[in-house]
């Protein structure tokens, strides 16, 4: 499929036109899904698509779509968490160091612990602001980033650990979901992989679950692609149209979220109630220097902490807007009190997930909530 050249357009163009089909007269303007399990045959065997498990131009689409925002080779899973499993079991072998984030999400370390076992990998784990210190890289063979932090916030400098990790030999990841391509692109600051979980805010409506690695090294793309097909671990061609007709509006949902953002962030910050309040975008978060260097826009992400379990309870009972959920990045302001799954964080350390609602209906729904 011959898709669109964007050249050098801007955000919003990128995720409106990106993966799309040259205009043809009579055809829709986003191809509908593509349903298929085997495909017609050449006589010759194949020679295009053959198998929905080794295929599919729905795929496609949203690859080079999402792989034109990234800077790389595109790679679509059917969850953050595939990605993330795909790359740590095409790229490690027994007995490889591997460097894992400390404060990152919970699901990456469980993953390792729990069904990497058998490898016996040297894992360390370090949070997101360090110490980077020259025992952390020596030997090791990966090393996970994950800037802005989720829960946390934090931030770290990849390309200064990009460097580093590739002097001692290692290639360098980085789980983006936070930041989204439009935030951050990890790529062109020297990583090898940026991975994300695209339930977020990328198809950002809360309705379905996918995920993408995307790399600069072709042969890495083609490993990955193989250890999906034998895997078995494939996108739908449904929920990736999905997706890829929700991202048109990614640049204009990101806007709001980051306005929401903004706006919460300055009406809590001397409020009484509320402590550790992080969020990159704000002028007063001590990442805020180094995550303007390095990242193109800040989200709708941002963590506070209140007095314990029962007063995040209150909160949120007594808001007309906010909900709670345990995933972030879409239409609906949500609230998450991330002690529950076990990260380790205060009772009532709170992941909110400014949504699209307007800013001052929010601002005054989540004061009246706290008071």
């Amino acid at each position: 499929m011959t898709t669109v050249d964007l050249g050098d357009f801007g955000d919003g163009t990128r995720v409106v036109h990106g993966g799309h089909p040259e205009p043809e007269a009579g055809a829709p303007l986003l191809p509908g899904p593509v349903f298929a399990a085997p495909y017609h045959l050449g006589e010759s065997g194949p020679g295009g698509d053959f198998y929905g498990r080794a295929g599919n131009p729905t795929w496609r689409g949203l690859e080079s779509a999402i792989g034109e925002l990234d800077g790389g080779h595109c790679v679509l899973l059917p969850s953050g968490m595939a990605a993330i499993s795909t790359v740590l079991r095409s790229v490690l072998r027994a007995g490889d160091k591997l460097v894992l984030p400390s404060d990152g999400y919970y699901a990456s370390r469980q993953f390792v612990s729990d069904e990497l076992t058998e490898l016996g990998l040297d894992v360390r784990e370090i949070p997101t602001p360090g110490p980077w210190t020259d025992e952390v890289f020596e030997g090791a063979r990966l090393v996970l980033l994950e800037t802005p932090s989720n829960p946390g916030g934090d931030v770290c400098d990849i390309t200064a650990l990009a460097e580093r990790a590739h002097a001692a030999g290692a290639l360098l990841a980085v789980d983006n979901t936070t930041a989204t391509p439009l935030g951050q692109r990890p790529l062109e600051l020297g990583a090898d992989i940026v991975i994300a979980s695209d339930t977020k805010a990328l198809s950002g409506h809360s309705d379905i679950l996918l995920g993408h690695v995307s790399v600069r090294d072709e042969q890495l793309a083609n490993r990955l692609v193989r250890a999906r097909s034998l895997s078995g671990a494939i996108p739908g061609p449904f929920e990736t149209w999905l997706a890829h007709r929700s991202m048109g509006t990614l640049d204009l949902r990101l806007s709001r979220q980051a306005e929401n953002a903004a706006a919460l962030v300055d009406a809590l910050a001397d409020h009484p109630a509320v402590s550790g309040l992080r969020w990159p975008g704000w002028s007063q978060d001590p990442a805020h220097e180094l995550a303007s260097r390095q990242m193109r826009r800040f989200g709708g992400v941002f963590r506070f902490e209140l007095a314990d379990a029962d007063a995040v309870q209150a909160f949120i009972a007594k808001s007309r807007l906010v909900v709670a959920a345990t995933s972030f990045g879409g239409l609906h302001s949500t609230a998450d009190r991330r002690a529950q799954w076990g990260d380790p964080v205060p009772e009532g350390f709170v992941r909110f997930s400014a949504g699209c609602e307007n800013p001052q209906d929010l601002v005054q729904d989540v004061l009246q909530a706290l008071s």
